[in-house]
């Protein structure tokens, strides 16, 4: 009886998904790919928060004594009710491996956005994607890229509530990043085949879908496309418009496109960072949806709107250990990214190398697939998660 009913629910949730996603009933924008985003002049940088400046407190694994350190390796980062919200993975392994010092915990640090620590908390293992779910009033964290994975929710000022999944991921990977999808939690199905066949395989879903139970605190996710879905070429040329079956091997970062963006507005995108290609779930008026895949001359990490001339854009500078803030002036519809040369399928083993530089700050043709620096002023600023902020307004969410 209770298998009957997991799969009833598990039939539902799947409907849900579907209908959904079909209620957003948006189709591709058709904009001139002469309105593509370009570089401009005058963007600063400058740090905000420093992780060598914040500390935790953890039990080493396998001892009973507490240590504290200070935070490290900043990476996703979300908006909520006005205050932004960081993970620190601090040296934490990618399946949820201590440290080098025995540490198992993330940290995610709440602060303004100008700075100020509001609260922090320590979450178990390596929390790689972080969101805010605004409807619901908290954060969803993920932790453990490659395997191992499980999901918290924190509401601020309330509880933090760590959810394990009904069963074991059929990609044999981990989990990434999160978006807020009309309704729906959408996590990225990252590092497929680590513990089973190497991607990429037809039956290895690409997203997930993910419903709380809050009474048995189990996570329940659903398919919603695979590694090997067929797509549509999106980038201008003599491939525009063709057939292709994905390869996807590396289903990292994902955002919403806003819908003031130049092309894919309203669609759920993922980034295949080491596949260095951009997939857009696209809704069809008459329910269900398409794939259109934009092939970019570089790997990134997360992709940014500017919908505002003085809104600011927030970075987690990894290896800097710290968070930065851009200023403009921005032009609405510009698209930032995280560009990540070192995270290419083809990058050699030591890296930075000729020809693979440390990571940058870079805008996005969404026609091309282009990729070019940004010129900036101030610190060095290698970014990797990132998020836009208009003054006054809500942040453009995942």
């Amino acid at each position: 009886m209770a298998g009957r009913r997991t799969k009833i629910l598990a039939a539902s949730a799947s409907a849900t998904v579907l209908a959904s996603i079909a209620l957003a009933g948006a189709a591709l924008a058709s904009a001139s790919p002469g309105a593509a985003s370009h570089p401009a002049a005058h963007f600063r940088d400058r740090v905000i928060l420093n992780g060598a400046k914040l500390h935790h407190t953890f039990v080493p694994a396998g001892s009973k004594t507490r240590k504290t350190e200070a935070l490290s390796s900043p990476d996703d980062i979300t908006i909520l009710d006005g205050h932004l919200f960081n993970n620190f993975q601090n040296g934490v392994g990618p399946q949820g491996q201590p440290s080098s010092d025995g540490n198992t915990d993330s940290t995610i640090v709440e602060y303004t956005t100008s700075g100020r620590v509001i609260h922090q908390w320590d979450i178990k293992g390596k929390c790689d994607g972080v969101t805010a779910d605004p409807a619901r009033g908290f954060v969803i964290a993920t932790v453990n890229e490659d395997a191992n994975s499980s999901i918290y929710t924190i509401t601020p000022g309330g509880p933090v509530v760590h959810y394990k999944y009904n069963k074991p991921l059929p990609h044999f990977g981990g989990t990434d990043a999160i978006s807020i999808y009309h309704g729906l939690v959408l996590v990225s199905a990252s590092a497929p085949g680590t513990t089973g066949k190497a991607a990429p395989q037809p039956t290895y879903p690409a997203v997930y879908a993910v419903f709380f139970n809050r009474h048995t605190r189990i996570a329940t996710a659903l398919p919603l496309f695979y590694d090997e879905a067929t797509a549509t070429v999106a980038n201008v040329g003599a491939s525009a418009g063709k057939k292709v079956r994905l390869a996807l091997t590396d289903p990292d970062s994902n955002e919403i496109v806003p819908n003031s963006a130049p092309r894919f507005r309203g669609d759920f995108m993922l980034t295949s960072q080491g596949d260095e290609e951009q997939i857009f779930v696209q809704p069809r008026r008459h329910g269900g949806f398409g794939l259109a895949v934009l092939k970019l001359t570089h790997s990134v990490d997360d992709t940014a709107w500017a919908v505002s001339r003085d809104g600011r854009l927030y970075g987690s500078n990894t290896a800097g250990d710290t968070v930065d803030v851009i200023t403009g002036p921005f032009r609405p519809g510009e698209i930032f990214a995280a560009v990540t040369p070192c995270d290419e399928n083809s990058a050699p083993a030591t890296c930075p190398a000729p020809g693979f530089p440390p990571n940058y700050l870079g805008t996005l043709n969404p026609w091309t697939g282009v990729l070019t620096a940004v010129p900036l002023s101030g610190p060095t600023f290698g970014p990797q998660g990132m998020i836009f902020v208009s003054p006054g307004r809500s942040a453009h969410h995942r």
